[in-house]
């Protein structure tokens, strides 16, 4: 077993939604969360008002499956991400489940 974690911007909740199922993930569960990026360098000249954080509403989806299907998933939506050039690529990581109360 598998833990399968995504994270994508909100508005891409449809698309992820759409490629765990392709990957036959059809149960996973999804949590709101504000992404944060703070660039390494910050040129003064292009950020007037020195904001030093940009704000993103970001979401987290997550599912426990087979091995199959989390590297189904992850070869997904690396083509996902080679094809979409938004600047904010979906990212997602695969972690051992190593022990559980449950067995399908």
């Amino acid at each position: 077993m598998k833990l399968l974690i995504v994270t994508s911007l909100k508005d891409h909740q449809s698309d992820v939604a759409r490629l765990l199922t392709q990957a036959g993930i059809t149960v996973f569960s999804a949590s709101e969360t504000t992404g944060f990026k703070n660039p390494a360098e910050e040129n003064l000249l292009t950020n007037w008002f020195a904001r030093s954080r940009d704000q993103y509403n970001s979401i987290f989806l997550f599912s426990f499956t087979s091995a199959a299907n989390a590297e189904e998933a992850l070869n997904l939506i690396s083509n996902h991400n080679l094809t979409q050039n938004t600047g904010f690529p979906i990212r997602a990581f695969v972690l051992a489940v190593e022990k559980t109360n449950y067995e399908n």
